[in-house]
């Protein structure tokens, strides 16, 4: 394969993706990651710090700051951007087209490697030019120097971003992983790599974090400077007091740490090539997808049936008349959501469902029993709910079901689908709150099995694929579960025995802002059809 013909196929690829909304949110949400990196002076909060301390916002920090932000966002997010280029030329049937031509396998994962790390790239220029333009409105240093604020991107995120690119092209040619089961272990893949890979000792470099670290505390030292009793920390962190700063050049990269990033992007192309060893680009002959009969056999040609002159009539029996009431009709509406929502669900899930009842009288419910099963029983159906507002597009059959019913009804039964799957999972956490009479927690479990369906349903209209809530709800999942009380949405974070999050009615209230979303995007999607 040539280079030409192989950037030909990246670059197509990448303007394929670059037009769907999820790449535009992904890009909205790497500029917020490059505000929340660079506050405001004065500010309570940090995402990277040593001690009680940060760098001057020059080009050097903030560039090393953002650069290393993006590795840590976009290695898990990224991967969610990208996944889905297989599966899309099987189904749209371009893979049938490559697998008549001499194009090795080898060559085409190369050209999909090439063509997601386009796509990863495209994000951390954007994150790039977030960070220049930070520095110049913070104001602390206004002289701009590109080698110093580049040069984090080119060692600590692009070989990063190799790898997701390698792995998520990897995922996908492997049975069981092309699904969302692999995508929620690719969460828990990039949050191992996000925690054991800012140790120092840490394979091929990990995140990168050894040489900012050791510039920065040698800087510290070099001025005799106390580090307190912190040390480097990395994630959205609050402060009781804005941070002081401290001027520093940033760090001297010595050879072996470059080595060590040659040998990831080296071990990033290994990973994209590698299945060619099984896969066969959709040739029917060798295994890959099933052979299609386009002929029938000569047996089963059947004799032509001599045509009638004339036209044909066939007779129609009227239907009677029948009254459409509304409760009636919306009811047989969820009803049938919910069996969409739930078809093919293995029956092992059933009585994994029904152990969570007794498993929530099994665990003491006064010494954290209330919050242990509840985040567990909302983690089970991560996939189910993710088919809200995604199905009828990634089944081909949006615009037959955009005739029928009304968007409105049909937008609300499917969100109701949702909470009924809400409440089925959660239905033993539930009980065992009604029993000990905790009604702020059975107000926090109602609000959240509202507000989740509603995110799923808003990311799925907007966004128009399931990997969406399924990047960000993890997340979530995660950050309630170690106790951050601003974003617990299901009421299981507690300080002195109350409620820490938000309340059940700002969640109600954020439900009723999902729900307003997901119907605009249902009408105006629809309207713009006709």
């Amino acid at each position: 394969m040539t280079p030409r013909a192989l950037l030909t196929l990246a670059l197509g690829d990448f303007r394929y993706r670059a037009r769907r909304p999820a790449y535009a949110m992904t890009l909205l949400a790497a500029v917020g990651l490059g505000y929340l990196t660079v506050p405001a002076v004065g500010s309570h909060w940090s995402v990277l710090n040593v001690g009680d301390y940060r760098g001057v916002y020059d080009s050097a920090y903030v560039g090393w700051s953002t650069a290393l932000a993006g590795a840590l966002w976009l290695t898990l997010a990224g991967f969610y951007a990208v996944r889905g280029a297989v599966a899309r030329d099987e189904s749209t049937g371009v893979g049938r087209l490559l697998a008549t031509t001499p194009l090795r396998s080898s060559g085409y994962l190369a050209a999909k490697f090439l063509g997601n790390l386009l796509v990863l790239g495209s994000m951390a220029a954007v994150l790039a030019g977030t960070a220049v333009v930070l520095q110049l409105t913070r104001g602390e240093s206004t002289g701009l120097d590109p080698v110093a604020l580049l040069t984090p991107y080119v060692l600590v995120t692009l070989p990063l971003l190799a790898v997701t690119a390698g792995a998520a092209l990897l995922f996908e040619t492997v049975p069981g992983l092309r699904g969302g089961l692999g995508n929620v272990l690719w969460f828990f893949v990039a949050l191992a790599v996000a925690l054991g890979g800012q140790s120092p000792k840490a394979p091929l470099g990990g995140l990168g974090v050894r040489p900012f670290a050791d510039a920065m505390r040698d800087a510290l030292t070099a001025r005799h400077l106390d580090l307190g009793p912190a040390d480097f920390s990395l994630g959205l962190t609050a402060h009781a007091h804005p941070l002081q700063t401290v001027r520093w050049n940033g760090p001297a990269v010595d050879p072996a740490f470059v080595g060590d990033r040659l040998l990831l992007v080296l071990g990033a192309v290994v990973l994209a090539v590698l299945p060619a060893l099984w896969f066969h680009r959709f040739d029917p002959s060798r295994g890959a997808v099933p052979a299609r009969r386009t002929d029938p056999a000569p047996e089963q040609v059947a004799e032509p049936t001599p045509r009638r002159s004339g036209p044909a009539y066939t007779p129609l029996t009227p239907l009677p008349p029948t009254a459409l009431v509304p409760g009636r009709s919306f009811g047989r509406l969820l009803a049938g959501e919910v069996r969409i929502l739930l078809q093919g669900l293995p029956r092992w899930w059933w009585p994994l469902f029904a152990a969570l009842v007794p498993a929530a009288f099994a665990l003491p419910y006064a010494a954290g029993g209330r919050a242990a099963l509840l985040p567990v029983a909302w983690l089970l159906p991560v996939l189910l709910w993710s088919r809200l507002g995604t199905q009828r597009v990634e089944y081909g059959v949006d615009t037959l079901l955009g005739a029928y019913p009304a968007a409105r009804g049909r937008v609300l039964a499917e969100w109701a689908a949702g909470v009924v799957l809400s409440a089925l999972t959660g239905a033993g956490p539930a009980l065992r709150m009604t029993l000990a009479a905790d009604w702020p927690a059975l107000a926090g479990w109602l609000a959240g099995a509202l507000f989740v369906p509603a995110l799923a349903l808003a990311l799925g209209l907007v966004g128009r694929t399931h990997r969406l809530f399924q990047m960000l709800y993890l997340p979530l999942w995660y950050l309630v579960v170690n106790g951050t009380a601003a974003l617990d949405y299901m009421g299981v974070v507690r300080r002195h025995g109350h409620l820490a999050g938000p309340g059940p009615l700002a969640v109600t209230a954020l439900t009723a802002a999902l729900l307003t979303v997901a119907l605009v995007a249902a009408t105006t999607r629809r309207t713009v059809r006709r």
